[in-house]
């Protein structure tokens, strides 16, 4: 599978909510670089993450494109969230199931044939526009 194939792959797990799918595609030293946040390493602290996003947001990405560097070693994805906000999340507005459209884009590195890293990219403050009105 080439690079761009193993982000598709990456992202149609995400659309399926098949959470094992995302993580056996992943390195078990992945890091994983959040928006605004730390990074976290390790496949385990990658299904904690996918546990709490789960819990707080239903979300669905379309208009996915995937390019990737001539060499292989990287590849960038952007895409569009189309989500509900359905529980609260730490330090973010109370949820009403509020829904939102957000543009967003990540980076991955490959190791091994799988995805070392994912760092995800989008605008907070237009998150929390769109949740607050």
């Amino acid at each position: 599978m080439n690079r761009t194939e193993l982000v598709q792959s990456y992202y149609d797990a995400f659309n399926r909510g098949d959470r094992d799918a995302m993580l056996e595609l992943l390195t078990d030293d992945v890091a994983h670089d959040l928006n605004q946040g730390p990074r976290e390493v390790g496949r385990d602290a990658f299904r904690a993450f996918l546990a709490r996003m789960d819990r707080s947001y239903a979300e669905q990405l379309r208009d996915i494109v995937v390019m990737a560097s001539a060499d292989g070693t990287r590849a960038a994805a952007e895409y569009v969230v189309h989500g509900t906000y359905k529980a609260d999340d730490e330090g973010l507005p109370p949820a009403r199931g509020q829904t939102y459209v957000l543009p967003g884009g990540a980076f991955f590195e490959f190791a091994g044939g799988r995805i070392s890293r994912v760092t995800n990219y989008y605008n907070l403050q237009d998150w929390i526009d769109q949740v607050s009105r």
